[in-house]
């Protein structure tokens, strides 16, 4: 009996505990692929987005974009479950423009839906996190480190997202919650056909630049990460006793960080035109 009673006392510490996470953009891509590895584990995944996610993930209709939709569902959430042990944000947004002609409209909506919604979320998150040691990844992208042609807004605001994580990470470490940034390099989703991509009207004298760089990133993306594998990325980061704050996700995608920030950045630069076929 008291042999029995041992291993019944180690399987309860080797158990996992079940998570209640939330995944701000679970509805495709590498958030829909985060929700299934979650549920598999046996974890409350909740998605929040315009557009539902299949089950048992639930859905809690939210746009990124709109101030205050992402407070009030993570509010309402964990309302309902008396806790939060997970946040991660993967919604995302790309306008291909050159800057000298993009609508304000347009990189205004970028940054709401990359960078502020990422902002509440954080924000709506922390207290819930902090009662339970929880962890928050932000999904970011190795084009907050290295410029993508005409694609500058969205480089922008992953960069911005990077600090963010660094900057929250260091806040609230104290307090037992870690937020990290995962930087996924090009990815195999329904992203590379959301992008708006400006036209010859709307690019000016850019547009040739324009299309031979957005061919070369949509090549760069289809051939890319399978969205699993950056999911896979997402899990064990947000399980790490001690995690990174930064980490590129793969070691193809470490690599190229880590020799970006040893070279100086006029040839960094230069290998970028080349990659995307600019002059």
């Amino acid at each position: 009996m008291k042999g029995r009673k041992i291993t019944e006392k180690a399987e309860d510490k080797g158990r996992r505990r079940a998570r209640c996470a939330i995944i701000v953009g679970a509805s495709s891509g590498i958030g829909k692929e985060t929700a299934l590895r979650l549920t598999a584990r046996g974890d409350t995944v909740f998605n929040l987005s315009r557009t539902g996610a299949a089950a048992p993930v639930r859905t809690v209709t939210a746009d990124a974009s709109e101030e205050g939709a992402l407070t009030r569902a993570i509010g309402q959430i964990c309302k309902e479950t008396g806790g939060l042990d997970l946040i991660v944000y993967c919604a995302g947004y790309s306008c291909l423009a050159p800057v000298a002609c993009a609508k304000s409209e347009d990189y205004r909506y970028l940054f709401e839906v990359n960078y502020f919604g990422a902002v509440e979320a954080l924000k709506a998150a922390a207290p819930h996190l902090q009662k339970r040691g929880g962890r928050a990844v932000l999904v970011g992208s190795m084009g907050g480190e290295l410029p993508i042609p005409y694609d500058g807004f969205y480089c922008a605001s992953k960069a911005a997202l990077e600090m963010l994580a660094r900057e929250a990470d260091m806040e609230w470490r104290g307090r037992g919650v870690r937020v990290s940034a995962l930087l996924p390099g090009g990815t195999a989703t329904g992203f590379t056909d959301k992008r708006t991509v400006y036209g010859e009207e709307e690019s000016g004298g850019s547009y040739l630049g324009l299309r031979r760089s957005g061919a070369a990133l949509a090549n760069l993306e289809q051939g890319g990460m399978l969205p699993s594998v950056v999911a896979d990325a997402v899990v064990r980061l947000a399980e790490r006793r001690n995690p990174p704050t930064v980490m590129a996700a793969g070691a193809k995608n470490a690599f190229v960080r880590a020799l970006a920030r040893m070279m100086p950045e006029r040839v960094t630069d230069w290998a970028v035109r080349r990659k995307f076929n600019q002059k």
